[in-house]
């Protein structure tokens, strides 16, 4: 048992489970951002374009209800395609969300690995050859 403990330990505090944990935390709040996007700034722009309609609401009946009086018998069968395209346009929003953030994300590394490196420091041996030229060119 204690072995089995050991084990889980090792593997809960690698940095792989915990870089996971932290990037699925950000993706739930990053989610939360893109669907705030969509329902609170796209939608209501695209309604206006559309004449305030809402793609959530379109639907295609397929089966008219059937009525006995006043009373429903069969209800109508529709083919909600609204929601369907609605869901398509945020996974595209999301998409390109991910895709600006990770090309962004990208350059800033690619800039860092530019950055040139320092050259290294002269060894011992050439700092002392160094010296002795300097030396020979004053006494000559």
């Amino acid at each position: 048992m204690k072995k089995f403990i050991n084990e889980f330990k090792e593997f809960a505090v690698k940095g792989n489970v915990v870089d996971m944990a932290v990037g699925v935390i950000i993706g739930g709040a990053f989610g939360k951002i893109v669907s705030s996007l969509v329902n609170d700034v796209i939608m209501p722009v695209m309604g206006k374009i559309t004449g305030n309609v809402s793609f959530t609401d379109l639907k295609y009946e397929l089966t008219a209800a059937v009525m006995n009086g006043e009373e429903v018998v069969t209800p109508a069968v529709y083919l909600s395609y609204g929601q369907f395209l609605q869901n398509i346009l945020d996974f595209i929003i999301v998409a390109f969300c991910i895709f600006c953030m990770v090309k962004a994300l990208m350059k800033l590394k690619k800039k860092k690995e530019e950055a040139p490196a320092a050259p290294p420091a002269p060894s011992k041996e050439e700092v002392l050859l160094t010296e002795i030229r300097d030396l020979l060119k004053e006494k000559k």
